[in-house]
């Protein structure tokens, strides 16, 4: 997933947290045509792990970061369309009297997004590294970690109040290692939602479910009723890990996949893991996602439509569903489309209030800089006003504690309230799963994902698959 997972090419496919991901971490609110940045992020943007550890191990000893004197620290960024809110923020910071207390400045190097994780890969095996990098958190950066390429900023933050309290705190730590922060938000938001046809809706008497019976009763008044419950891009694979994040969170709350994420992969055979596997396959049996959803794809455009045209009443989506339909069907996006929280499942420990999908995009620091007072100074800029707003305009939800009050200039003021808010109540915010394990393992989890849903495995068969994950 991009978030840069994504979205999908061309105007329809939701921005991506990469602004990256998915491409630019937005929601990207306003309309504006997209790559497919948050789809292929997971992946690409995973920085593929295999051939990394030669490349970190091989770098020399000489140089430093950028490779200069620490007056001139570079930062890696996505080149996309919400790069010019941190050039913005570059220029705002080297008049600042932080970067002249700390005797330097910042210079953004913008990588276009296909070639951003290679190149970056590159060049952290190599004497001239930037000193700090846009990156996705998670798997994302576990192999500059494990190679100790990395400032461990958990300190620096808890001694600071404005990165400490500048940030949602579910944000802050949903891109950690370990309990650990490596990196700073820097982008918007992309919580998962449950968007729903209100015209299907209101034709037929429904609510949003708040419960598991209460979806499983729309759903059977749906199918009584020739429409399709839910639109599913199956043939893409990631749209399925949605419906898995969410029901294991439910019903056993983020600390079943923590396990995982953490490297014990036996958390694969948790109780929640195997029961949200069994409540897909009785999805999946009962027709909720129709009977040729394994041929549909949210990259095209297909699911989408299918869901904008009343085939089917509701789509589980990240937050950029709303640019996808605005940019395909603006009169559904503006009048028929609405959203809502994933329901509550019975039996369930996790907290309804708790949200997957992708947080954000973060800075990190390389350990080899020269000049970690001003890369550090300049991170706070993150934290600002000036910045928050940046990102409003550009149709981004951000992810700073100060934002609430500026969402009222956003493009779609009372959707981009409800992500803030859903974001800002959740006790926990987990990453995508492919996001969170890397590349390797993330595009091994998927086939089996998409194995389950397709009915070419059994749930107990699932989860024996992914326990043996390498």
């Amino acid at each position: 997933m991009e978030s840069s997972r994504g979205r999908s090419t061309g105007a329809t496919a939701g921005r991506s947290t990469g602004s990256g991901a998915g491409g630019s971490t937005g929601s990207g609110v306003g309309g504006r045509p997209f790559s497919r940045r948050w789809f292929l992020g997971a992946g690409s943007a995973s920085l593929l792990t295999a051939g990394l550890g030669a490349g970190l191990t091989g770098c020399g000893s000489g140089g430093g970061a950028g490779g200069g004197d620490g007056k001139t620290l570079t930062a890696f960024v996505y080149g996309d369309d919400a790069v010019k809110v941190q050039q913005a923020s570059v220029d705002r910071f080297n008049k600042s009297a932080a970067a002249k207390k700390a005797g330097g400045t910042i210079k953004l190097q913008k990588v276009p997004g296909s070639d951003y994780s290679p190149k970056l890969r590159t060049a952290m095996g190599s004497p001239s590294a930037p000193d700090i990098f846009f990156n996705w958190g998670g798997g994302s950066i576990k192999p500059y970690e494990d190679a100790g390429k990395l400032v461990d900023l958990t300190d620096i933050i808890d001694d600071d109040p404005v990165l400490k309290d500048g940030f949602l705190p579910s944000v802050l730590s949903a891109g950690d290692l370990k309990g650990r922060h490596y990196g700073i938000p820097m982008r918007g938001m992309q919580p998962v939602i449950l968007f729903y046809n209100k015209s299907v809706f209101a034709e037929h008497k429904l609510q949003p479910p708040t419960t598991w019976d209460q979806l499983l009763d729309n759903n059977a008044k749906l199918k009584k009723a020739g429409i399709t419950p839910f639109a599913l891009g199956g043939s893409d694979l990631w749209p399925n890990l949605m419906w898995l994040e969410y029901l294991v969170d439910r019903l056993g709350g983020p600390e079943v996949f923590k396990r995982i994420q953490d490297g014990d992969f036996e958390g694969w055979g948790d109780p929640a893991m195997l029961r949200a596997a069994e409540l897909v396959k009785e999805l999946v049996d009962d027709g909720a996602f129709g009977s040729k959803f394994t041929s549909v794809s949210y990259v095209n455009g297909g699911a989408p439509a299918v869901f904008a045209r009343g085939k089917a009443a509701m789509h589980l989506m990240g937050s950029w569903e709303y640019s996808t339909q605005l940019g395909k069907f603006p009169d559904f996006a503006k009048g028929n489309l609405g959203w809502a929280p994933f329901p509550t499942v019975e039996g369930g420990t996790g907290d309804v209030r708790n949200v997957v999908g992708n947080p954000t995009n973060y800075w990190s620091i390389n350990a080899r800089t020269k000049n970690k007072d001003l890369a550090v100074g300049f991170l706070k800029d993150c934290a600002s006003e000036a910045y928050a707003k940046a990102l409003v305009d550009n149709g981004d939800v951000p992810t700073t504690s100060n934002a609430a009050a500026l969402l009222a200039s956003a493009p779609n003021p009372e959707y981009a309230k409800f992500q803030y808010d859903m974001v800002q109540k959740a006790p926990a915010f987990t990453l995508s799963w492919d996001q969170a394990l890397g590349d390797g393992i993330g595009t091994k989890m998927h086939t089996e994902i998409g194995k389950l849903f397709a009915g070419k495995s059994s749930p107990s068969e699932f989860v024996t698959a992914c326990k043996g994950l390498k």
